[in-house]
């Protein structure tokens, strides 16, 4: 909403995301990794509220502590705000306050629903009109997931995860997410993968040279079946997140003992992300989960990517 005077303010409402699938290519010359992910944005959602300011700056809140993060430029929103002020010469700056609900360093794409949420609330705000197509252009400059957490619903990411194509996903899937006490950095776990696969050089399949998303995935999307889905959930970064973090092992297995149809490790991790039949199931196995010292979320999707909220 935008509103009148010295007190208008956006207020932006951006998803965090699931991988339901997720293959990685060789280590590159550059040093990344191109990948082929199946994304899902799910009802956890990021709150992003921007005020006119002289400078940038940006003050937290919300369920998930997020007292260790920066609030400096190095801030992904502030670089998001700052790059958009450039692009628009725009010479005046924002205030943010972010109400985070996506946990930070979980896999989940929390600090880049911020980002996403962000350009968008600026792009209003200033009234830069710059249009979808250029702030997913912007986004994709920001980090890889920041363009899905723009376009939400179900998608498959090639390259980095930016090159993006809308999937069509029928209904709705019901998701528990077991949320871990600490996070994992990416590019540690990118290169546990590499060291992962020097080490089992001879025991799994070369890394592919231009992965690509199992059509099985897609079928499963396509038909909103989850126990379908379920049979087919992959991520080449589980290995690694569980060498990394061994409890998600025994995090896995309560809840496919709890009666999920599947767990996966979201992303980089260490979120887990199990899959239930319904609704009902879900609040089944929360309450399983929540009674064996888990803390857990229930959510579902797909949803709408970045959007102002009325009201």
């Amino acid at each position: 909403m935008v509103a009148t005077g010295a007190s208008r303010v956006v207020h932006v409402r951006a998803p965090g995301k699931i991988n339901v699938f997720m293959k990685v290519g060789v280590l590159m010359d550059d040093g990344y990794h191109d990948v082929a992910t199946a994304y899902q944005a799910i009802s956890l959602y990021e709150e992003v509220y921007a005020r006119p300011a002289d400078d940038f700056s940006v003050t937290f809140s919300g369920s998930i502590d997020a007292s260790g993060l920066a609030t400096d430029g190095t801030n992904l929103a502030i670089r998001a705000a700052r790059l958009l002020a450039r692009v628009a010469d725009y010479r005046g700056g924002v205030h943010l306050d972010i109400e985070k609900n996506v946990p930070i360093a979980g896999g989940m794409g929390g600090g880049s629903a911020d980002a996403a949420a962000t350009l968008l609330a600026c792009d209003h705000l200033w009234g830069t009109g710059l249009g979808r197509e250029e702030l997913h252009s912007l986004a994709a400059e920001l980090g890889a997931d920041v363009p899905f957490a723009l376009m939400g619903g179900t998608a498959v990411g090639t390259g980095r995860g930016d090159a993006l194509s809308p999937a069509l996903a029928q209904g709705t899937f019901h998701w528990v997410l077991a949320l871990a006490e600490s996070g994992l950095s990416t590019p540690e776990v990118y290169a546990e993968l590499d060291r992962h696969r020097e080490r089992h050089v001879h025991d799994i399949a070369p890394a592919p040279e231009q992965p690509t998303v199992d059509i099985e995935v897609l079928q499963a999307l396509r038909a909103g079946d989850p126990h379908q889905l379920a049979e087919y959930l992959h991520n080449d970064l589980q290995a690694p997140a569980l060498h990394l973090e061994p409890a998600l092992a025994r995090t896995l297995e309560a809840g496919e003992k709890a009666g999920a149809l599947a767990g996966i490790v979201s992303g980089s991790g260490p979120t887990v992300a199990f899959l239930a039949a319904d609704a009902d199931a879900a609040l089944e196995l929360q309450v399983e989960l929540s009674a064996g010292r888990h803390t857990v979320i229930r959510a579902t999707g797909p949803v709408h990517g970045a959007r102002v909220a009325a009201g």
